[in-house]
C-alpha cells in the first residue's frame, strides 16, 4: 500500500514537472479571428490589396501588444471566390475558437448567414450587399459599407441631378454586373423598383466571367438607347469594357459602385477610365485623412507607400481596426466572446473612422453601419471628389 501511494506522488511529481508551468489562463489566452480572402478567384483584382491590409494590421497590433494584452491569433486562408471552401473554412476556424469572423464575398456571406447566428458568431464582410444589414435577416452580420443597393439609390439620383441641372438627357441606365450574387445585389435588392420610382429606365446587363471583350454587349447597350452605364464589378473586368467603349467610339457615361472605384482600375484602364464617376466609401490616400495615418507609417516602416498601396488597403486596414474596437470593448465590458462582441458592435454610435468613412452606428434593429459616400470624377488619372458626403436614408433612398 505503501508503495503504491509512494508511486502515485512520483507520478504526480512528474506529471507537475512536464506541465509547462502555469496553465494558460483565459485573461492570457490569444483571441482567434476568422478570415477568408479572394487572392486567387474571381476577385482577387481588388481582393489581394484588402487581404494584405488586413494582416498586415494584426501583425502591428500583436507587435504592440494585442488587446488587452492578449495576442491575436487571425486565422486565415484563400478561398478562391468558392462558397464550398468558404463554408469549410469558416467551420474550421470556428472549431479552433474564433469568436469573430471577416468574410469577402456576397454569394459566401448570404450562404453563412444562417450558421453564424445559430454560432452566434459576429461577421464582418466585404460585402455590402442589403439584406445583410437586416438583423431579422442575418442578424450575427454587421455591414461595414455602404450598401450596394444604397450606392445605386444615391449615384442615380447625383445622375438625375446632373441631368436636370444641364437640361441635358435624363440617365437610361445599363447595369453591368457581375455573374453572381453581388453582382445582382443591387438591382434585386431595390434598384429596379427605385429606377421605376425615380421615373428613369435601368436594365441589368451580365458580364460573362472570364471575357475579355465587352464590345459586344456595349453595342447592344448602345444602340437600345441607354446613354449611362453603371458597373457593379470589379476593377479588372471594368477596365475592359472601358478600353473597349473608347475603342468603339460609344458615346456613354460610365460610373462605378465601389468595387471599381479604386486605383486598380486607373492602373488597368489607363486614360480609358478618364472621366469615369466613382462611388467612394473608403477615402483613397492623398486627402490628408487622420484614419489613414497608422497604415501610412507602418508600410513606410516597411519600406512601402500608403499611396502605392491605394484605397483598397485603406479600406482593410480601417474594416481590421473597427474589428478590432468592438473587440476591445467587448475585453472592457469582461469576457471576450461572440456574444459580447455583438453586443460591443451595437454600442457604435457614430464611430469616428478618422475621416476614412462616413461615422459607424448600429443598433439592435439596423446593422448598415456605415450609408454615407462620395461621388468622384476620374480626372487626368486620379480621383476628384464631385460632391460632399452623400447619406442613405433609412428607407434607402438617398437623402
Amino acid at each position: 500500500m505503501n508503495l503504491l501511494v509512494c508511486l502515485a506522488a512520483v507520478a504526480l511529481l512528474l506529471l507537475t514537472a512536464c506541465g509547462g508551468g502555469d496553465p494558460v489562463s483565459e485573461a492570457d489566452a490569444p483571441i482567434t479571428i476568422g478570415a477568408i480572402f479572394d487572392l486567387t478567384g474571381a476577385t482577387s483584382d481588388v481582393g489581394t490589396l484588402y487581404a494584405e491590409a488586413i494582416r498586415d494590421y494584426y501583425d502591428r497590433l500583436n507587435e504592440l501588444g494585442g488587446i488587452a494584452g492578449r495576442e491575436v491569433d487571425l486565422l486565415w486562408n484563400d478561398y478562391g471566390y468558392d462558397v464550398a471552401k468558404a463554408e469549410q473554412l469558416y467551420s474550421e476556424y470556428v472549431q479552433a475558437g474564433a469568436v469573430m469572423f471577416m468574410g469577402w464575398g456576397t454569394g459566401d456571406t448570404e450562404a453563412l448567414r444562417g450558421r453564424i447566428a445559430a454560432d452566434r458568431i459576429p461577421f464582418v464582410s466585404a460585402s455590402f450587399s442589403h439584406v445583410l444589414g437586416d438583423p431579422s435577416e442575418a442578424p450575427f452580420n454587421f455591414l461595414v459599407g455602404t450598401t450596394y443597393s444604397d450606392q445605386l439609390f444615391i449615384l442615380l439620383d447625383y445622375l438625375i441631378e446632373e441631368a436636370e441641372a444641364s437640361g441635358g438627357e435624363m440617365p437610361n441606365v445599363a447595369l453591368m454586373h457581375h455573374p453572381s450574387p453581388f453582382g445582382l445585389s443591387p438591382w434585386r435588392q431595390g434598384g429596379e423598383d427605385y429606377a421605376k420610382e425615380r421615373g428613369i429606365e435601368m436594365a441589368p446587363h451580365e458580364m460573362a466571367r472570364g471575357n475579355t471583350d465587352f464590345s459586344a454587349t456595349l453595342t447592344r447597350i448602345a444602340e437600345s438607347g441607354a446613354n449611362t452605364v453603371v458597373f457593379q464589378n470589379t476593377s479588372g473586368p471594368v477596365s475592359i469594357a472601358v478600353k473597349n467603349a473608347r475603342d468603339l467610339g460609344l458615346d456613354l457615361r460610365f460610373a462605378c459602385l465601389n468595387y471599381c472605384s479604386n486605383e486598380v482600375l486607373l492602373d488597368l484602364a489607363g486614360d480609358a477610365a478618364e472621366g469615369v464617376l466613382a462611388s467612394i466609401i473608403y477615402s483613397p490616400p492623398g486627402e490628408g485623412i487622420d484614419g489613414l495615418n497608422e497604415a501610412a507609417e507602418y508600410l513606410a516602416s516597411k519600406g512601402g507607400s500608403i499611396d502605392e498601396e491605394g484605397l483598397l488597403y485603406g479600406q482593410g486596414w480601417a474594416v481590421a481596426s473597427l474589428v478590432t474596437e468592438a473587440i476591445e470593448r467587448a475585453a472592457a465590458a469582461g469576457e471576450v466572446t461572440g456574444d459580447s462582441i455583438f453586443a460591443a458592435f451595437e454600442t457604435f454610435d457614430g464611430w469616428d473612422t478618422g475621416g476614412v468613412t462616413a461615422p459607424v452606428t448600429f443598433t439592435s434593429t439596423d446593422h448598415r453601419g456605415i450609408k454615407g459616400m462620395r461621388i468622384f470624377e476620374i480626372r487626368e488619372g486620379k480621383f476628384q471628389p464631385v460632391t460632399e458626403m452623400r447619406m442613405a436614408s433609412t428607407l434607402g433612398a438617398a437623402e
